[in-house]
């Protein structure tokens, strides 16, 4: 009897079986959960033969003159190319050429011309317009042939498969089966090692994709190089990350050939996704790159077409794309087929009228145009506005795609009306930073019909009021596609699916539109950027310089103490050498990047990123580095009293900083906010941090590092001055799916609004005149009497924490009511009017009148000494779980807290206590004795092991401090200084037991004696 056939040519045998449906394949069972990438037929494709491919241009004759023959007969006879001969030949060799110059996707979009005569080469995919397109597509060979000869050597290698579309070659197979110990890295190596890419077959745009499969995993290549060659994953992805998921009705792989390479599914890759584009360098260098979408991007883009068709105009979508994704291409695919989307109920009417993409970063501005330009049927519908007045007259003239920065957009929002006739598509790129309320309402009152309505009525303040409701509204003749990587609260209750669980609302992007940063990691598309973590402790010690024992403010004049040493020259000097001499050694010394890899370094403002520019290119000189720094900033700084611009420091114009950091001699990038976000520099390895980042702040920050380089195998992150288990948290919101628990009670707003009119600084018909006047258009001077006497009652009936209560509750009303205004499907006329009012009134208030009780500490003191320690990398891991975010908090107000005062002698003793260092008598061997004895001895206590593996984290850190304790009274006679230290000092010894509980608490104990991965000691 037969049994299975596991081999290579078995996984063969069973992908073209379903191909060409020979013998039929069953269906799936109606319950098979598919993906969005599609619903197919099987079959349809014909089995080609190895002997009827033609070595020398790289065709399959046969099925090209049968497409011929069936398409166009007049033609094959009028050419003379029905019988084999010269003619024939003339024509084999005339597509050769126009395949080596354009690519096969272009030329089968668009055939070739030979002579007085144009061939079409293929024929799209049926229109529902066209009764006659169905037949016409049907008229396509697609073929498949098994274990293809393409080397004219005396070797006659053959591919294990290959698939054909009019004869023309188009996807190339290397298989392997891990049930014979061969996987899909072996397919690479095979590709990467015995494909030569000089054959015709394996040269640029010959074939659209080369695949290397096996039962688990797809991954593809588009342009074969040797050894070069770079596969990226084709997975559908798994619990979140790369792979692919067990599938019960056969092998992992098998979407690949039932839903991606059935023929409507590769004819649409074909039409509306692969491409070769023209790239240039910063020389200016042309270079030609064949592009195929990734599984994610071609899901996407999918289900989003597929989901706008269904439910028609007016709805939200949000795409959470990880660093790495490939976002522009997704944009620009979807923004160019998008355009041509039909409705469902008439499929002769386009769905949307314009469709308009806005990013907020300009690099991406230009990377979307060249993209969506490339489709020649787009460019002529095209418009890439580089000003504000260009933008004003492609939404005039009704181009059909629109790309625009959000900066660019407002410009002209105001001058657009009469528009909700027409239907847009907004492809927001970032969502979080291009949606201000105050930008998206005028964008929504600009695009809405109602703004240009009825321009000769006389329109009463309620009308306008209602109007301004309504203005800040989700439109509902646009339709929302939201991409971000780090969606913030309020982008996932604004655009994302909404669902309920455990009695709450709960909002994300839906499975289908999610890219996780675990699965791009994993994937090799971006790097773990926190994976070496190193943070730097910094210990100061200060000196009363003064022979009285002031007052101050302990609070204050902590953080101006705090302030004042980290910028202090000699603290910048120590941390600028710091910085270099690690760069120098670890970065450059180790030809990280081969060699070209890049630093930036992240300064808390632009005062300090000017000191440490400074610093920096001091050191550099005085080591006799080769290397240079540049530093960026916006606007003018002073710099030893002269107004000085980022260009003046660094020598040349600000425009040429990216091209300029990734030519010698420049090696560090110098900054305070400026390329912190949008800036993708793949040569960017080292990133040192003396910046204090928060949540969303310090992902995107540290993410700078994590763009993909051949050559770029890991990264490397000194942090100056965060907590490393801070940014850990930060990053653990977005490695998975971030989902959003609760939605934003817009009770609140009532709430805050009884608080508001409580304090009595407004009368509620002045609100109402204000409002009036301001609708109907008044001058300025009609406000302010209003606001004016507002204000005085504000400063003479209000205490101080009155007035910051009221002061904080009223900006939390303006910000609150702006985004729930968005959401909201009822209107609510005294929102909007305190609304208005409030945005006026706000900035006429003064600040309350604050007596700084730290004031002069700073000319009391002096710093001492700073030490910084830089301690051991930390390799952060996630947890496997999606990150949850609250939603916007919508409280405010509060009060003024009460300083408490101190002496200054007291306040310097609590900050060196904070930040200062213990003279220990021999540091050496304590450093050696924290770092290393004491962990490895208390990890061998076998009540801690046992707290460890059979109780809970609380538990097992009592049992630790027990542990600890019993370690440190037997270093009592060796080490008498430590334990005085430990008994006497409650800084040191919480220090100390935090240090070695993290060290320690699940870890595998080392021996005694052993390397430890605790802290460095603050010996």
């Amino acid at each position: 009897m037969a049994t299975t056939d596991t081999s290579e040519k078995g996984l063969e045998s069973l992908i073209v079986r379903h191909l060409t449906g020979q013998p039929p394949v069953a269906p799936p069972p109606t319950h098979t959960v598919q993906s969005s990438i599609g619903h197919y037929a099987t079959g349809g494709y014909v089995q080609g033969s190895p002997g009827d491919y033609n070595r020398d241009v790289a065709v399959d004759v046969v099925q090209l003159l049968a497409f011929l023959q069936a398409t166009q007969p007049k033609k094959v006879e009028a050419l003379g190319i029905d019988q084999d001969g010269i003619k024939r030949t003339q024509i084999l060799h005339r597509l050769q050429g126009e395949v080596a110059k354009r690519g096969v996707v272009d030329v089968l979009r668009k055939g070739v011309s030979h002579g007085p005569m144009h061939l079409d080469l293929y024929k799209v995919l049926p229109t529902p317009t066209d009764p006659n397109s169905v037949e016409s597509f049907s008229k396509n060979f697609f073929s498949v042939t098994r274990q293809l000869h393409y080397s004219n050597d005396d070797t006659q290698r053959s591919l294990d498969m290959a698939i054909f579309i009019n004869g023309l070659p188009l996807i190339t197979f290397e298989l392997k089966n891990s049930l014979t110990k061969q996987t899909v890295q072996d397919a690479i190596v095979q590709y990467q090692t015995t494909r030569d890419p000089r054959e015709l077959l394996f040269q640029l745009g010959r074939c659209m994709v080369h695949l290397a499969v096996d039962d688990a995993e797809v991954r593809f290549c588009t342009h074969l190089t040797g050894k070069s060659s770079w596969f990226l994953p084709f997975n559908q992805g798994w619990n979140g990350g790369a792979g692919n998921p067990p599938n019960p009705h056969g092998l992992k792989t098998d979407y690949l050939w039932k839903r991606v390479l059935a023929k409507e599914s590769l004819a649409n890759i074909i039409e509306n996704f692969a491409q070769i584009v023209e790239e240039e360098d910063e020389r200016g260098k042309k270079k030609r790159k064949q592009i195929f979408p990734r599984f994610h991007q071609l899901r996407s883009v999918r289900a989003l077409l597929r989901t706008t068709r269904e439910e028609g105009v007016g709805h939200k979508y949000l795409i959470q794309h990880s660093a790495g994704s490939g976002k522009s291409n997704t944009i620009a695919w979807l923004a160019h087929q998008l355009v041509e989307l039909k409705t469902a109920t008439d499929v002769s009417q386009a769905q949307f009228d314009s469709v308009i993409v806005i990013t907020d970063r300009k690099a991406l501005d230009t990377a979307i145009a060249r993209t969506i330009k490339s489709y020649d049927h787009v460019a002529a519908i095209f418009g890439h506005s580089d000003s504000a007045e260009e933008l004003r007259g492609f939404l005039q003239q009704g181009k059909k795609i629109i790309v625009t920065t959000v900066q660019k957009f407002p410009f002209v929002l105001d001058e657009l009306g009469g528009m909700g006739g027409k239907k847009f598509a907004l492809l927001i790129d970032e969502a979080h930073s291009s949606q201000g309320g105050k930008t998206t309402a005028k964008m929504h009152m600009a695009l809405s019909a109602a703004a240009g309505d009825d321009e000769d009525d006389e329109e009463s303040v309620e009308d306008a009021v209602n109007r301004l409701i309504e203005s800040r509204k989700m439109l509902t003749n646009a339709s929302y596609f939201a991409f971000t990587a780090t969606p913030k609260n309020k982008t996932l209750e604004l655009f994302g699916e909404r669902y309920e669980e455990g009695g709450k609302a709960h909002f994300r992007s839906p499975a289908d539109l999610t890219y996780t940063t675990k699965q791009a990691i994993e994937e090799g598309f971006i790097l773990d950027v926190i994976k070496n973590y190193t943070p730097v402790d910094s210990f100061y010690r200060v000196a009363k310089t003064v022979e009285d024992d002031p007052d101050f403010d302990k609070v204050k004049a902590l953080k101006k103490i705090r302030h004042y040493v980290e910028s202090h020259e000699k603290a910048i000097r120590k941390k600028a050498e710091i910085m270099v001499d690690h760069f120098m050694a670890q970065v450059v010394g180790k030809r990280k990047i081969g060699g070209q890899a890049r630093a930036m370094i992240v300064c808390q403002g632009i005062a300090r990123a000017v000191d440490y520019y400074r610093e920096v290119s001091a050191y550099l000189k005085e080591i006799k580095s080769p290397y240079q720094a540049i530093v960026a900033f916006s606007g003018e700084h002073d710099v030893a009293g002269v107004k000085k611009t980022e260009a003046d420091l660094n020598g040349f114009p600000s425009k040429d900083i990216p091209a300029k950091l990734r030519q010698d001699p420049y090696r560090f990038l110098i900054v305070a906010n400026k390329f912190v976000t949008g800036f993708d520099e793949p040569l960017l390895h080292t990133m040192y941090v003396d910046k204090t980042l928060a949540g969303v702040q310090a992902v995107q920050t540290l993410s700078r590092l994590n763009r993909a380089h051949p050559q770029k195998h890991d990264t490397f992150v000194m942090d100056f001055a965060d907590n490393a288990e801070a940014v850990r948290a930060a990053f653990q919101d977005y490695y998975r799916a971030t989902v959003q628990i609760g939605e934003t009670d817009p009770n609140k707003l009532h709430d805050l609004k009884a608080d508001l009119d409580g304090h009595q600084v407004y009368a509620w018909q002045q609100v109402e005149d204000l409002v009036a006047l301001f609708v109907k258009g008044a001058d300025r001077d009609k406000l302010d009497p209003i606001l004016d006497a507002c204000v005085e009652i504000y400063k003479d009936n209000l205490n101080e924490d009155e007035q910051i209560d009221f002061k904080g509750k009223a900006k939390t009303f303006v910000r609150s009511y702006g985004f729930l205004g968005a959401i909201l499907t009822y209107g609510h006329p005294s929102w909007e009017r305190l609304s208005i009012f409030l945005n006026f009134l706000i900035p006429k208030l003064p600040a309350p009148k604050e007596e700084d009780l730290a004031k002069g500490v700073l000319e009391a003191i002096d710093m001492d000494s700073y030490r910084p320690e830089v301690n051991a990398a930390l390799a952060m891991a996630m947890d496997e779980t999606d990150g949850a975010l609250e939603p916007a908090p919508t409280g405010g107000g509060g009060g003024l807290p009460e300083p408490e005062i101190d002496k200054l002698s007291n306040i310097i003793r609590a900050f060196n206590d904070l930040f200062g260092n213990i003279d220990w008598k021999d540091a050496d061997k304590i450093r050696k004795v924290i770092a290393e004895d004491i962990p490895a001895r208390v990890a061998q206590d076998t009540a801690y092991q046992n707290a460890q593996q059979n109780s809970d984290k609380q538990n097992a850190k009592m049992e630790h401090d027990k542990a600890l304790n019993r370690v440190v009274l037997d270093l009592l006679s060796d080490h008498t200084e430590l334990f005085k230290q430990f008994s006497d000092n409650p800084n040191f010894k919480r220090w100390l037991t935090d240090s070695v509980f993290d060290a320690t608490y699940l870890a595998k104990p080392p021996r005694p004696g052993g390397a430890s991965t605790g802290n460095a000691s603050p010996a």
